[in-house]
């Protein structure tokens, strides 16, 4: 088994993507590692926030068939792909770590650039996994975010429950 982080993301219909995107995640890899729900404003372009948080799953499936079911998920709910890179979403779904994979495997570079770019994926990914290492710059998760500028993006945490359980609470 590997473990894999994702990065979840929506700015259209929120609760209900991220829900339908936790379900689905959790149908097929079984218990989930849930980071707190952050909201941000969108980046790149003008858009309505995003809520983002990053998950932890164990899987047997090489790269390119997770690939290929994370984007069946995304387009179960709804992803639009014809549109420009920086665009609203029904739902984003990345593969942030697979162990500890550096490289390009089906298309996807790993481990994914924006892990250290951007606070919305750093801080939650530190939040389920700060002692980790990062696969390529060998610090661990709490030690980039700890030297991450964290005035360059805001975020804050947004109450957020799944299957009746409190995955975070705003302010916290």
């Amino acid at each position: 088994m590997t473990r894999v982080y994702l990065s979840l993301g929506s700015n259209i219909h929120r609760h209900q993507h991220i829900h339908a995107a936790l379900d689905a995640l959790a149908d097929a890899f079984g218990e989930l590692m849930i980071s707190p729900v952050y909201e941000s404003k969108s980046v790149g372009f003008d858009g309505s926030n995003f809520f983002n948080l990053v998950v932890g799953v164990d899987t047997d499936l090489p790269i390119a068939a997770l690939s290929d079911q994370l984007k069946q998920i995304e387009n179960d709910n709804g992803r639009v792909r014809s549109g420009p890179k920086f665009s609203p979403r029904t739902l984003d779904i990345d593969i942030l770590t697979y162990g500890d994979f550096v490289g390009v495997e089906h298309g996807v570079e790993l481990p994914r650039t924006e892990i250290t770019k951007n606070a919305f994926v750093l801080l939650p990914l530190a939040e389920i996994a700060g002692s980790e290492k990062h696969p390529a710059l060998l610090g661990t998760y709490d030690a980039l975010w700890g030297s991450y500028d964290k005035a360059s993006q805001s975020l804050w945490r947004v109450d957020f429950t799944w299957r009746e359980r409190q995955v975070s609470k705003a302010g916290n």
